[in-house]
């Protein structure tokens, strides 16, 4: 086996988990029974080591992959010769493992759900078509060993500590080292269900389920979907793309409590061979604000309403505490995620180290309150009013912003080479305690008002003192810096200043001829501003993104229209994107990204309006 390139494959989940599934038919990433569970496939961390479950025919010649039209179901098809087959690949998704119920308290948690299955239903298209099947599980990332044992519907992996995995098989299969193999042919109109599903303890053994059962199962995933497609309310230009990225933050959403990761997938490297690979399976504060901001704007009220459930138990988890709150948290409100290395595993294509676990948990990242308190505002204004609980712990948060905004931090890219004076910190704590002034005076709130609007405006004015450079005639990264910074174009996206700011206007201009290649962003120089990282990286897409509605705000639509529509040629042809994009167009990073869908579908929503109004 040799590793893939990541837009060959496809994401399918149900709010629990996710699995990758590559166009060769292989499930090369699946952890169960949660998103931040250890791996049971990881041979896209290491293709010997990592195990795989893969349904395909050697015989065909053309493979491809699509998505049924406005779903998370994913088929894969074999063209051979004389005949055809495909798999169609998802996760059942019904009232047992979503969490819908909104009549609550909407800042009170769900319970955990039980169902956790994978389904690949696998039909006979053309011709006769002779199909190979392997599952070869690797608990735990490959470190803790299993046995197979037979039944009457297939197999159960028990692993040595105890876990248990169930493969259904409709047909006669050999265990071998371990895994299980099989040879099976289907014509046209034949079918078969193969059922993977974790058990939890206590649990019966499955059943095999028939191929009638597996197409009603697919009709149900299909419904699920699309009936969550129809609610959505944005229907301008590139709504096909917006609907993608849409159903992929939705996957990356933990339906029993409401949280959002960054991906569902660790250590996919920002340069192939480097050692910038990073877990990325947890809730960030600033990356599910965001993701929030994305579904408020396209209607998805319950979605927002749920985060809002999760936001609250951390807010009021933060009352009296040093910081008040982590950069990230586990889907369950975990605070502890300590990084460590797994070095059985050799990394994609050799990308090492492989890390679970994030030590960027304990940084200080200031900007996280600014993106925090633009969710809240906007939530409060246009989905529901905040309760007076939960915003008596984001004024104590408010209250500590004000008193520590001259503090260095790690800022919004998580260096590790030393706290700075970040610029665009420094803006994101202007933006909170704006944002906290306006929620508590459009509500009549109590409030620090004297607190909040003194250091608002001390922080303003130390950005255009320090935070600008006079010969390059931009502003800079850092106080006293001559580095240029992406993040920089959130002053005129948060409104902090003027499309017509003549600062703001040479900044962009600066971004666009220092940090720009092929028309594609740069979060920064990493030769001129040491991160304390080895290794280079990718264009950030995010980045591009930001400076597609930089140029929308300064009423550059021509440039904005092209720069969107061009960044959109980057995606997988499934519509996926990763965090970054290589000098030859390959994806980089962990994939698919919640960073980059979300800001596909700000910057899509705030173009196509400001083209709708022709200004």
């Amino acid at each position: 086996m040799t590793y893939k390139r990541l837009e060959e494959y496809g994401l399918i989940g149900n709010m629990h988990s996710a699995a990758l599934v590559g166009r060769d038919g292989a499930i090369d990433w699946l952890c169960l029974p949660s998103f931040d569970s250890p791996a049971i496939f990881s041979s896209i961390l290491d293709d010997e080591k990592g195990g795989l479950f893969r349904i395909a025919s050697d015989d065909a010649h053309d493979r491809r992959q699509i998505y049924f039209p406005e779903t998370n179901v994913l088929t894969t098809r074999f063209g051979g010769t004389d005949s055809v087959a495909q798999i169609t690949d998802f996760m059942p998704v019904n009232a047992k493992n979503t969490n819908t119920d909104l009549s609550r308290d909407p800042e009170v948690g769900a319970t955990e759900a039980t169902e956790r299955r994978l389904i690949r239903y696998v039909q006979g298209v053309m011709g006769e078509t002779t199909l190979r099947l392997e599952c070869r599980p690797k608990f735990n990332f490959g470190a803790t060993a299993h046995t197979v044992e037979m039944t009457d519907a297939g197999v159960i992996f028990r692993a040595n500590t105890g876990e248990r995995l169930s493969l259904s098989l409709p047909c006669e299969f050999s265990i071998r080292e371990g895994g299980v193999v099989a040879e099976f042919k289907l014509g046209p109109r034949e079918a078969m269900t193969f059922s993977l599903e974790w058990l939890d303890e206590g649990s019966p053994t499955p059943k095999a389920l028939s191929s009638d059962e597996g197409e009603e199962l697919f009709h149900e995933t299909v419904d699920y979907w699309r009936q969550w497609v129809a609610r959505c309310e944005y229907s301008g230009r590139w709504r096909e793309d917006v609907i993608r990225s849409l159903l992929t933050l939705k996957l990356l959403t933990y339906s029993p409590t409401g949280a959002i990761i960054a991906a569902p997938t660790t250590s996919l490297p920002e340069e192939i061979g480097g050692s910038r690979n990073w877990d990325y399976r947890y809730c960030w504060i600033r990356d599910s604000s965001l993701t929030l901001q994305a579904f408020m704007r396209t209607g998805y009220i319950e979605e927002a309403r749920m985060f809002m459930r999760w936001l609250g138990e951390r807010c009021r988890e933060a009352n009296g505490a040093e910081h008040p709150l982590q950069i990230m948290y586990g889907i369950r409100g975990e605070r502890e995620l300590t990084e460590i290395e797994l070095e059985h595993l050799d990394g994609y294509h050799g990308s090492r180290p492989v890390r679970v676990g994030n030590a960027a948990h304990g940084q200080l990242q200031l900007d996280m309150y600014g993106e925090l308190m633009e969710a809240v505002y906007v939530y409060n204004r246009h989905a529901y009013p905040i309760s007076y609980d939960l915003w008596r712990s984001l004024r104590n948060i408010l209250d500590w912003v004000a008193r520590n905004w001259r503090t260095p931090d790690e800022g919004i890219w998580e260096v590790r080479g030393g706290p700075q004076q970040f610029v665009h910190s420094k803006l994101m704590a202007w933006n909170a305690l704006a944002k906290g002034l306006k929620l508590a005076d459009e509500r009549s709130l109590p409030a620090s008002r004297d607190l909040w609007i003194a250091a608002r405006d001390a922080i303003l004015e130390e950005i255009m003192e320090k935070g600008w450079n006079q010969e390059l005639q931009s502003f800079v990264q850092s106080y006293g810096s001559d580095v240029l910074d992406a993040s920089l174009l959130q002053l005129l996206n948060i409104g902090a200043l003027s499309p017509r700011d003549p600062r703001m206007m040479t900044t962009v201009n600066q971004i666009e001829q220092r940090l720009t290649r092929d028309s594609l962003v740069y979060r920064y120089d990493h030769a001129s501003s040491p991160d304390g990282l080895d290794g280079k990286e990718g264009t950030f897409a995010m980045c591009t993104f930001w400076l597609v509605e930089s140029f929308t705000r300064m009423g550059r639509l021509d440039d904005a229209r092209f720069l969107f529509e061009r960044m959109l040629g980057y995606a997988s042809p499934l519509g996926l994107f990763a965090e970054e994009t290589g000098p030859t167009g390959d994806m980089l990073g962990n994939f698919p990204q919640a960073f980059t869908h979300l800001s596909l579908i700000n910057s899509a929503f705030i173009l196509n309006r400001a083209l709708d109004r022709g200004r």
